[in-house]
């Protein structure tokens, strides 16, 4: 069976030295993990969740409707109880044997920028499963994980492929410029990523062979087709 490996930020609230937004309640954007996760299971896909730190992660509350007011792959989710049991007993990514998963996903959330980069485990998760041929991908700023992320080379994985994240003039609009500690585009062109990026808070994915990234929330559908498109090519190559 085709095995994924989610991994979410285990950061619930924006640190005491986060600028004006100290304080706020944040964690993973639910529908970032959600769409993937519904289309990754239909393909019959099977995912294990793992977090920074392991155990419960935190779903940012700006990402939750009420009861039923959710997107149909959140409410998949919600009404799961198997599932749910699983996102408050993650695996602590430095647990993680990459080379067990055949895909690698980040689930964005402004926890991520604080978390993600900062934890060299995941880092060495990223490059050891795309060293393994793993696909890997990333929504909104779950590529904050790939910053450090680098190949058996030496090389960053991002450097010369294209990319898509959470943009610059979106954190702007978002107020959050000076609450996160550094801006995710900026920081993945220094990484040499050809980053794409379509309208603010338009949908945007690009796939660059195993590599899938989106821009924001409102690109996770479309991630999450790159995604089974991205798995079901892997396959046909390794078959060939």
């Amino acid at each position: 069976m085709t095995k994924a490996l989610f991994i979410l930020t285990s950061t619930s609230e924006f640190p005491a030295d986060g600028g004006p937004a100290a304080g706020r309640k944040t964690g993973y954007y639910i529908d970032e993990m959600a769409a993937p996760w519904a289309a990754l299971t239909d393909a019959g896909v099977d995912i294990t969740f793992a977090s920074i730190k392991g155990g419960e992660a935190p779903i940012d509350p700006n990402s939750m409707e009420d009861d039923g007011d959710n997107p149909e792959p959140v409410q998949r989710v919600l009404g799961d109880p198997d599932v749910m049991a699983q996102l408050k007993a993650t695996l602590p990514v430095d647990s993680i044997d990459p080379t067990s998963f055949d895909l690698i996903f980040l689930p964005g959330g402004h926890g991520t920028m604080f978390d993600f980069r900062q934890t060299p485990a995941l880092a060495d998760v990223i490059g050891k499963a795309w060293d393994n041929g793993a696909v890997v991908g990333a929504v909104c700023h779950g590529p904050s994980g790939l910053i450090e992320a680098r190949d058996a080379s030496g090389d960053p994985i991002v450097k010369g492929r294209k990319v898509s994240g959470f943009t610059d003039s979106e954190e702007d609009a978002a107020g959050l410029t000076d609450s996160v500690p550094y801006l995710l585009e900026q920081e993945l062109r220094a990484k040499g990523a050809l980053f794409e990026k379509g309208d603010d808070f338009t949908s945007h994915a690009v796939r660059d062979g195993r590599l899938v990234t989106g821009q924001n929330p409102t690109s996770s559908e479309a991630v999450a087709k790159l995604l089974v498109a991205a798995l079901e090519a892997r396959s046909a190559d390794r078959a060939a």
